[in-house]
């Protein structure tokens, strides 16, 4: 497959688990009309952290999901409730 393969290891801050799941959901959901699409989704054991394998057609894609004015309204709205995400690049092998 082409495009851009990232991993995103997401960390939902202590005590705001659903908070951070409810928000995940809604982002998640944009990736579309960026040309992006989650292609797996889980779930550490404890709830606390979620792993996304995500694929954007282009790399634009991501730049315009980061960009996108209701992911950063939703994130505003979350305040520090947000969880934290780390984004590693990846390739298949």
């Amino acid at each position: 497959m082409t495009g851009l393969l990232l991993v995103a290891i997401v960390e939902m801050t202590p005590g705001h688990t659903e908070e951070g799941r409810r928000y995940e959901d809604a982002v998640l959901g944009l990736l579309g009309r960026h040309g992006g699409e989650v292609e797996r989704r889980t779930r550490s054991t404890d709830g606390n952290t979620e792993v996304h394998l995500i694929r954007f057609q282009q790399r634009a894609g991501l730049d315009a999901f980061m960009a996108d004015p209701e992911r950063l309204a939703l994130r505003s709205q979350v305040g520090e409730a947000a969880p934290v995400a780390r984004v590693i690049e990846v390739t298949d092998v």
